[in-house]
């Protein structure tokens, strides 16, 4: 290895620092868990255990912050020219209290006015009402005919012209026309307008 990778190698080596320690409460000492542990700037940390034992690979100069949900967070400074590759750190918590806004409680309402109420309260379609709309026979025949058929529906139906003359190979197809259920269909279809120019 040439002497200018070599002391490259040393320094960023020399660089390394395994950061160790415990978390805990400032006002009983207690071990913290889950507390998060990141290395700022960078995408890397890790949580401490349930006694609020932790251990992560920092830089010398990193910034590392100490989060939870219930505490409030710290930042601890990596020293630059910290002797040797270990830095312990005993980190303690101050619990982070949050006020939420006033809760204002009001007295129940009336027999009439929760009937009112009840009764002009919009309720939103759920998953059931918005299926059953999208299947009601007019919604179908609208989506037949603006929905276009996709590659798979288009090959089969081509699949099927070519498998019907195949089958009657040499003679007429048959016709609908002395189908009764087909002309119940046309009749239906004409009472509602299917075969009215659209322009």
């Amino acid at each position: 290895m040439p002497q200018k990778a070599k002391a490259q190698f040393e320094t960023s080596r020399d660089s390394v620092v395994q950061l160790f320690g415990v978390i805990m409460t400032a006002d009983s000492l207690v071990g913290i868990p889950a507390v998060s542990i990141m290395v700022k700037g960078q995408n890397r940390g890790t949580i401490s255990n349930n006694q609020g034992v932790f251990s992560i690979v920092v830089l010398k100069g990193d910034e590392v912050e100490f989060t939870h949900v219930s505490y409030k967070s710290k930042v601890v400074r990596i020293p630059k020219n910290l002797e040797g590759n270990q830095y312990s750190v005993v980190q303690l918590m101050v619990a982070d209290t949050i006020y939420l806004p006033a809760t204002i409680l009001k007295p129940r309402p009336t027999p009439e006015q929760f009937a009112r109420d009840f009764v002009n309260t919009k309720v939103p379609d759920d998953e059931y009402e918005i299926a059953r709309k999208n299947t009601s026979a007019a919604k179908r025949r609208i989506l037949m005919r603006t929905t276009p058929g996709d590659g798979g529906e288009a090959t089969r139906m081509q699949l099927n012209k070519v498998a019907n003359r195949a089958v009657y190979q040499g003679q007429t197809p048959p016709q609908n026309i002395f189908n009764p259920a087909a002309w119940a269909e046309f009749i239906q279809a004409w009472k509602r307008g299917d075969f009215k120019n659209k322009n």
